[in-house]
């Protein structure tokens, strides 16, 4: 036998020896093969979400499977999806999936953050201010205080960081939306930059909010640190993500 078909017989051989949970998982941390900067091949996250829709028929893993295909979407939508009409099928699915789950799983801080996640992202692909109208920047608060109070050290403090998020980026209308507050943003980030690690997405987003505030100063220093920064592997996609939008941000801002 050659040694390509020895290691082929050897990764089948493992994988039908595994749950379909943990063949999701095997491949989800395949899911930056072939990729390039911040843009993945769809592939390796389209079989991981195969596994994990799969693994939910089966009540031991079927949270477990919730969450990992919550992650799933989330990156696929992110980082694999080729248009913006792909997204929001991704996307919804998401949402459709976090909504139905956190009815029979309410205190599960992992649910709520996710969904936070993906409703940020649905948000994002159908703008601003439609999103605004249909309440889904209340929701993304409601859902991430529940994060803080379930577990304020998920995904290093990633209830603190929605809430940074959600009052960023949401507009202010009178009437409508009259709470958000760049304060608070700043407040909030620097909650989620003090809780576990700090990582590059939530550095970039305090550097936005604090040049919003008028610290030119130090919004540089963190623009210039991540911009700086080599991307870990188990996070390639992500961290490539907010290096680019470092090095960018600086070029307009400086």
């Amino acid at each position: 036998m050659s040694k390509r078909g020895l290691v082929i017989f050897i990764w089948i051989t493992i994988l039908f020896g595994q749950s379909n949970l943990e063949k999701g998982h095997r491949v989800y941390d395949r899911r930056s093969e072939g990729s390039r900067e911040d843009v993945a091949q769809p592939e390796p996250i389209n079989e991981a979400i195969a596994f994990y829709i799969q693994a939910m028929d089966d009540p031991d893993a079927e949270v477990e499977a919730t969450i990992a295909l919550l992650k799933s979407y989330y990156f696929k939508g992110k980082y694999a999806c080729k248009s913006e009409d792909e997204q929001k099928v991704v996307f919804n699915k998401a949402k459709s999936l976090a909504m139905a789950a956190l009815k029979k799983y309410p205190h599960r801080a992992e649910i709520h953050y996710w969904y936070t996640t993906n409703l940020g992202s649905w948000a994002e692909i159908y703008g601003i201010f439609s999103a605004a109208k249909e309440g889904v920047a209340d929701q993304i608060k409601v859902h991430a205080m529940k994060v803080i109070e379930l577990d304020p050290h998920y995904e290093n403090g990633g209830g603190y960081f929605m809430m940074g998020v959600i009052h960023y980026k949401s507009p202010y209308i009178p009437f409508l939306l009259s709470w958000p507050d760049n304060k608070e943003a700043v407040a909030f980030f620097e909650k989620a930059v003090g809780t576990g690690e700090a990582t590059p997405v939530q550095k970039v987003y305090l550097a936005q909010a604090l040049y919003k505030e008028k610290d030119k100063q130090r919004a540089l220093a963190i623009l210039n640190e991540v911009a700086s920064m080599k991307p870990y592997m188990d996070e390639l996609l992500y961290d490539w993500e907010q290096i680019k939008k470092a090095r960018g941000l600086l070029k307009d801002l400086q």
